[in-house]
């Protein structure tokens, strides 16, 4: 739920008053794209809805009128009230193109150029970005052909919400279902969002809070939600970067577009970071690895009834952050209880870093596991911006606007990150 109220919130901001173009068409899923109708109305978006024949055959065009409160289009050739060239006119008034469902039958039609009805002729016509969908059977998305058309319809520009795994309406089991409209929404975000400040970016983010085992059972943790880190990693997708997530264990769902690598313990996380900051532009580190591990790891379960007492012996981890070199910004993360901007300074100049995102964890709604953060960043240069309570959403986009001007301004003078001196 909570990754739902984070893409609802960056749909809000990113479409209103704008116009999707929502192309339905002959599949057992078209009951869905009414749901998807809605939710695009209710977050102020224009909707017009294109209907392939047999698209009617599943769900009427009335439904869809009594939600948008526009006209639903199903025939090439009827003229409207204000006599437009119709598809040309619902192409340039678009700002992004959603095909859901998108039977494998007008994925074919659409990676050979055939422009036959008015979804078609419109999808030729748009210079907006197109999102296919697609909900077939498994051996028909599996089929040779139809991922040769997916492959074309990629090179061409097209973005995918592709089907997820799961009972199908003919009996079978497997890939083929319609994704969930929460992940559609998602995609239709990412198209058409404001920034793209990133783009050509590589940008790698950790999350959550890792976990040392002492036996089988148990382990030495913290109570890092994650939901920081991920709010990061998409809002960086968002805004064009090329991001990969590392992350301990969390019970958010892997966010759409982003390359997810997830670890347990601190030593594996460090190993996976160095991996892929080698090649990044930004590491934000906003993971909470564990300070200290087992110096020794029981093979098996412990029974509290063979020992009075448990006694572990602790060694510290490695601070990851303060590892990595190179030419890249490096963003950490303080979790303070008190003295806030002293101590994150002070840990800013220790790691090397080009900027701090600080927050008092005693305050309400702020820290582990909120939805909200307040926060206060630190750069390399002194300057300091407290910023009010916000949804973990905003706060990410707030250190990102940092990141961009950091990427702007050039290297720093932080000799001990491999940068200029």
């Amino acid at each position: 739920m909570w990754r739902f109220r984070y893409v609802w919130d960056n749909i809000e901001a990113m479409i209103r008053n704008k116009t999707v173009l929502l192309g339905v068409t002959g599949s057992i899923a078209a009951y869905k794209a009414v749901d998807l109708a809605s939710k695009l109305v209710q977050a102020g978006a224009n909707v017009d809805v294109v209907m392939t024949r047999c698209a009617t055959e599943f769900v009427t065009p009335l439904s869809f009128t009594s939600i948008t409160h526009r006209p639903t289009v199903t025939d090439m050739f009827e003229v409207p009230d204000d006599f437009e060239i119709e598809h040309i006119a619902l192409a340039q008034r678009a700002n992004v193109v959603v095909i859901a469902p998108a039977t494998a039958n007008i994925i074919a039609r659409l990676a050979a150029g055939i422009a036959d009805d008015m979804l078609t002729c419109a999808v030729l016509a748009t210079r907006a970005p197109v999102i296919l969908a697609p909900a077939m059977n498994v051996n028909m998305w599996e089929n040779r052909i139809t991922q040769e058309n997916l492959t074309r319809l990629r090179a061409r520009g097209f973005k995918m919400v592709e089907p997820v795994t799961g009972p199908l309406a003919c009996g079978s089991q497997g890939k083929g279902r319609l994704a969930d409209v929460e992940d559609i929404l998602t995609v239709i975000s990412q198209a058409l969002r404001a920034k793209t400040d990133l783009a050509g970016k590589r940008v790698v983010v950790s999350a959550g809070g890792t976990q040392e085992p002492i036996d089988p059972v148990r382990y030495v943790g913290n109570r890092s939600s994650g939901k920081m880190g991920f709010a990061l990693a998409e809002a960086a997708r968002d805004r064009a970067a090329e991001v990969t997530l590392i992350t301990a264990p969390t019970a958010l769902d892997d966010p759409i577009g982003v390359t997810v690598v997830r670890v347990d313990t601190t030593l594996q996380m460090r190993d996976a970071i160095a991996r892929a900051a080698a090649r990044a532009d930004v590491l934000i580190m906003a993971a909470a690895p564990a300070d200290f591990r087992p110096a020794a790891v029981s093979g098996s379960k412990i029974k509290k009834e063979s020992t009075a007492r448990m006694d572990l012996h602790l060694v510290p981890n490695p601070d990851i952050i303060s590892e990595v070199r190179g030419n890249l910004i490096k963003v950490g993360f303080a979790a303070e209880s008190e003295d806030l901007v002293r101590n994150a300074t002070a840990k800013l100049k220790k790691k090397s870093l080009d900027l701090i995102v600080a927050n008092n964890i005693t305050e309400a709604q702020s820290g582990f596991g909120t939805d909200t953060n307040k926060v206060t960043l630190i750069d390399s240069r002194g300057k300091i911006e407290a910023l009010p309570l916000l949804p973990k959403s905003e706060v990410a986009h707030k250190v990102l606007d940092k990141v961009v001007a950091l990427l702007s301004a050039g290297p720093t003078n932080q000799g001990r990150n491999g940068r200029r001196k």
